[in-house]
């Protein structure tokens, strides 16, 4: 009973932010993004900055975005690391950093109480504006992540995963490891992390998203005093297309491990794409939804082929990955794979039935309030939409979107996402061959 209670509790909290969250957004002086939710009741501020600094800005130096993130607090200013982390932990903050393939960001807990906000406020300050990117941070962290891409050929996730984004992306800024490899990331020095902090740690590539117990006159002047001592520079120039498949492929990696590894996708859609939602609520039932999914009912509960089998959009600033997954024993390999892709092209096909549809909509918009039971996680989803400018309302409009999302608009739209002859497969074990 105290369990349901709590959960009842933190249902009604959690919808009462998600009514609350009413985004502000204006620039800084030097033409830095900032998006402002207030929420009280809390003395807490979650405030998250993104730059436009992912693995796709890597060039052909791989690596070297994943590694300028994770230096920014092993020095900055006159502080060193231990330093840095004893500033936060003094006044109860929390600090986190890290990068994908679209961006690099940093994130800031801390309460709200003034000398406390303060200090943790002036300690991010100096990360952003005042990394020192040692020699010897940057040797060890650079041995760290050598370390690390050499486990990764001992994995056939990993090697499946690499192998498959290659497939998709050929030449393309999203087709390389977002760590890099291991030669790209020995063949870089502390001065190429300097240069590529310099280029895209900028005001004018920067959002700066703030949710807490602040006034709009104390987040303007927290936006401005996180980006006031940067250059404004300048964003970079959009990603390049991606190119389209021409023929589908099927590539096996043999790997001595009792399970075969298996995806299969092709590029799918960017985060502003139109059919995001009808691409949303059909892959939901797809292969989206864990346990009661299309492709887990026919490949796991139906057949015993697999422990689980999922499928996923990724949308990014281009067109990311659609893709399958399943792992199975060797031996059954080459089953699992005719039961996905069957599966696959039954439901491009014929699309979902009403009563799928129905089941999906109550599901996904019965969950969504949960979402933002946290500050953390509401700037989490306002980063999103600021970086990839959706609509200020996004968050208001979710539900309605998808609750009007029709069988016929995913059919639709599954058929002119997703071509079966295009479909690159990848296998990686002893039984796809």
């Amino acid at each position: 009973m105290r369990f349901s209670l709590y959960g009842f509790i933190l249902l009604l909290c959690s919808q009462s932010l998600w009514a609350a969250a009413k985004i502000d957004h204006w620039q800084t002086q030097q033409g830095g993004q900032v998006y402002f939710v207030k929420t009280e009741g809390l003395p807490m501020v979650d405030i998250r900055i993104t730059f436009d600094a992912g693995s796709a800005r890597d060039g052909q130096q791989f690596g070297v975005a994943a590694l300028t993130a994770a230096l920014l607090d092993t020095g900055a200013g006159s502080w060193d690391a231990d330093t840095i982390a004893e500033r936060f932990e003094n006044v109860g903050a929390e600090f986190g950093a890290g990068s994908s393939m679209d961006t690099a960001s940093l994130s800031l807990r801390t309460l709200a109480d003034k000398p406390l906000f303060d200090n943790a406020l002036e300690t991010l300050r100096v990360i952003v504006t005042k990394p020192r990117f040692a020699e010897a941070d940057f040797k060890r962290e650079q041995s760290r992540t050598l370390a690390a891409l050499k486990q990764q050929e001992e994995s056939p996730a990993d090697v499946a995963s690499i192998a498959f984004y290659k497939a998709l992306y050929g030449q393309h800024p999203y087709a390389h490891p977002e760590a890099g490899t291991l030669a790209s990331v020995a063949a870089l020095t502390a001065d190429d992390l300097k240069q590529f902090y310099r280029q895209y740690y900028v005001a004018a590539n920067a959002w700066v998203v703030i949710v807490g117990d602040l006034s709009r006159q104390q987040a303007e002047q927290t936006a401005e005093k996180l980006l006031g001592d940067l250059p404004v520079g300048r964003k970079p120039e959009p990603l390049p297309s991606v190119a389209p498949l021409t023929q589908g492929k099927q590539q096996h990696l043999p790997f001595p491990s009792a399970q075969t590894h298996v995806l299969v996708g092709m590029p799918g859609i960017s985060r502003k794409d139109p059919d995001y939602f009808s691409l949303y609520v059909g892959n939901h039932i797809l292969g989206g939804s864990g346990l009661v999914s299309k492709l887990f009912d026919e490949v796991r509960e139906k057949r015993g082929l697999a422990y689980s089998a999922s499928s996923a959009f990724v949308p990014l600033s281009e067109p990311g990955p659609f893709l399958v997954s399943l792992q199975t024993r060797n031996d059954q390999t080459g089953q699992a794979l005719s039961v996905l892709n069957n599966t696959l092209a039954d439901f491009i096909a014929n699309g979902p039935t009403a009563a799928e549809l129905s089941s999906a909509q109550k599901n996904i918009t019965g969950g969504f309030a949960i979402r933002f039971d946290t500050n953390k996680e509401l700037a989490n989803y306002v980063s999103m939409i600021g970086f990839y400018g959706m609509p200020l309302d996004y968050l208001d409009t979710f539900k309605d979107k998808i609750n009007q999302v029709t069988v016929a608009s995913i059919t639709d739209a599954f058929k002119r996402h997703v071509n079966l002859k295009l479909l690159q497969t990848i296998t990686v074990g002893q039984g796809g061959k």
